[in-house]
Formats: C-alpha cells, structure tokens, sequence
C-alpha cells in the first residue's frame, strides 16, 4: 500500500505521526512510504533521517496526497488537509468528530473512510490504545501546566500547589481517573497537593488512594463534585465517553463561584469538554478567564513534547498501522471499532445520532 505522511500544520503542532524507527517497519513489509519534507523536524527527525530507512520525501502537501492511499496523521485534518483529501483515501488520525460536527460533515461529503485513533477499542481487556499514551502525556502535562498558572503572574491564586512547611498544600480535584486523570493526579500527589480523585470504578479509586495519603477517590455524586470544586486551587477534567461528547460534569454556575485565581485545565475538550466554560484554545493563545478563574483548553496538549509524544505514539501506533495496511480497515474488531466515517457514510454508533 502506498502510505503518506502529511505535515501537521494545526497550530504550533510539532507531532510526527511516526519516527524513522517505525516508519521503516512499513518499508520492511513492503509498503511503499512518503512523507511530507520536514515533518518530523520538530519532533527531531530529519528528512535526510527518513530516507536512510526507506521513505520517499515528497516536497509538499499535494504532492503527498496524490501519491498515497493511506493517509496517516496525527491531528483531525485542517481546512488544507481537507483540500487534498480524495474519495478514495482511507485516513488514519485522531478526528474526535463528537466535538468537531462540521468536520464530520465535510468527510461524508469527500466520501473517503476514515478511522480515529481514539475510538479504535480492544476488548479483552478492554483498553484504547492509542489514545492512552497521548493521555499519558496529557494527564501529566496538565498539572505541570496547572502548577505553573496557579503563579501570581499568570493569574494565578500565586501558591505553590505542594505547600511546605509552615504552608498548605494546594488542593487539586481530578474528573476522570482513567489514564488521563490518573497521571494528573499522580504527579499532583508527588509534588505534595491535597489530591481528590472523582470516578465511577471502585478499583481505578482504589488504586488512585495507593499513591498515598493525601490521595481521595470518590463517587462522581453531582454535590460532591460541587462541594470539592469550589474549594479546589487546580481542576482538571479528563472524563472520557468513548466516541461520545464528553459529559458536563461542572457547571458555570459552579465555575462563577470558585475563587478568584483558581484554575481550570480541561483535557476532555477535544471531546467537548467535562466544565461548561471551556472552549478549544491553542498553544499561541492557551488561556482565557472566565469570572476571575483562568481556563486553558489547548486541545493538542501533547503537542508541547513532539519528540516525547511523536515516539511514544509510533510505537502504539505501528501494529495497528501494519494491520490495516495489510488487511483492511475492517480485518479486526479493534480497528472495525475505530471506524467512524466509511465511504461518506457515519457508522460509529456515538456519531450516527449527531447526525441524524
């Protein structure tokens, strides 16, 4: 099959879709690869890098759609990616289309298929694959981020969030204790902050408790999220729904009477978003605020580590990749599952009611 690799050009994007390494896992197999110059030049990959293994560096955008069938990115294609889409691509990426239904509608209307990298599901056991190390990265990254907007000269209550003595520590509250959410509260409970974890399975609680006593998983119960919101320094929503609109599990109201300084960091808006406020913001412009607490809704926040991201994702990626490129996008149910959009049609099952 013949596999390209497009520039990422969202905003301050510096994700390649796959490293060097793991693109000339697709050479060996006999798949012939292009990639568009200097994609990976964020990352820290050359083009000069590519060709050593195999891959044809094509000069441009265009070029590299007209010479490839399968498409393979990292971001839900921009209005110049879309441009260049044809009818007959299969394109793999992260679409998150419950949050994005105009580019829904302009995939139907291409007619291509399209498969998203977060809703391709294994059963047994049950696991997203290739959104958990994107949410590895992202759960870390938002309270790193967090910590730093709670200083006074970002807007921030001007706290360290893991106190010291003589000083108390920050309060975090986390939505979600998934992977996403699990990584924010871990590196929220090693830097010393009062750590409330909110999540419906007993045992992802239960594990999220181990990290130590200043740790507390509760029940999602509409008041107790209130009550711990309005009082926490740092809040970070990671809820996901596979496919699905992310549920609002704050709401404005809530968000009005949080105190002046406080801060929002909501992971799930590439979903929508888990807090009523949020909107999609980028890197370029990552916070706004919003009755006196700062929002950041960057909604490619791994994008900030391209090296770190770029590799973890290409070893996630690359089995899937392999599989699909041999066999189809429909030769297993993980990659069936993936499937959003086939020939024009809707047919994840989370997506057909947005469009109906």
């Amino acid at each position: 099959m013949r596999i390209g690799m497009p520039k990422e050009v969202k905003t301050l994007e510096g994700r390649v879709v796959l490293i060097p390494a793991a693109a000339a896992e697709l050479v060996k197999h006999g798949h012939e690869v292009f990639i568009q110059s200097s994609a990976g030049v964020l990352s820290g990959y050359r083009d000069e890098d590519y060709d050593a293994v195999g891959v044809k560096v094509v000069a441009d955008a265009k070029a590299l759609y007209e010479a490839a069938e399968l498409i393979i990115k990292v971001k839900e294609p921009q209005q110049s990616d879309l441009d260049n889409l044809r009818e007959d691509h299969i394109l793999f990426s992260y679409l998150h289309l419950a949050a994005e239904t105009e580019l829904m509608k302009k995939l139907q209307a291409i007619g291509l298929t399209a498969v998203a990298f977060e809703t391709v599901e294994e059963t047994q056991p049950r696991a997203l694959p290739l959104l958990a190390p994107m949410s590895d990265i992202a759960g870390r990254i938002a309270t790193q981020v967090g910590t730093h907007l709670l200083y006074q000269p970002q807007g921030g209550k001007g706290i360290l969030l893991g106190g010291l003595p003589a000083v108390e520590r920050g309060k975090v509250v986390v939505l979600g204790g998934g992977v996403a959410g699990g990584n924010a509260a871990t590196v929220a409970a090693g830097l010393g902050a009062q750590v409330t974890v909110f999540d419906r399975n007993r045992d992802k609680l239960a594990h999220l408790r181990s990290l130590g006593p200043n740790v507390t998983g509760l029940y999602p119960f509409a008041h107790s999220i209130k009550k711990e919101v309005l009082e926490a320094d740092l809040v970070i929503g990671a809820v996901l729904i596979t496919g699905e609109r992310a549920p609002h599990l704050v709401d404005a109201d809530t968000v009005r009477n949080m105190q002046d300084g406080s801060v929002i960091i909501d992971i799930s808006v590439d979903q929508g978003g888990c807090i009523e406020t949020t909107k999609p913001t980028t890197y370029e412009d990552p916070t706004f605020v919003w009755e006196g607490v700062v929002h950041f809704g960057v909604t490619n926040m791994p994008g900030a580590v391209p090296r770190s991201a770029s590799q973890a994702l290409s070893a996630a990626l690359i089995p899937y990749i392999l599989q699909l490129a041999d066999h189809g996008a429909d030769s297993t149910p993980a990659l069936k599952a993936g499937i959003n959009v086939a020939a024009g049609e809707i047919i994840h099952p989370a997506l057909q009611t947005l469009n109906a």
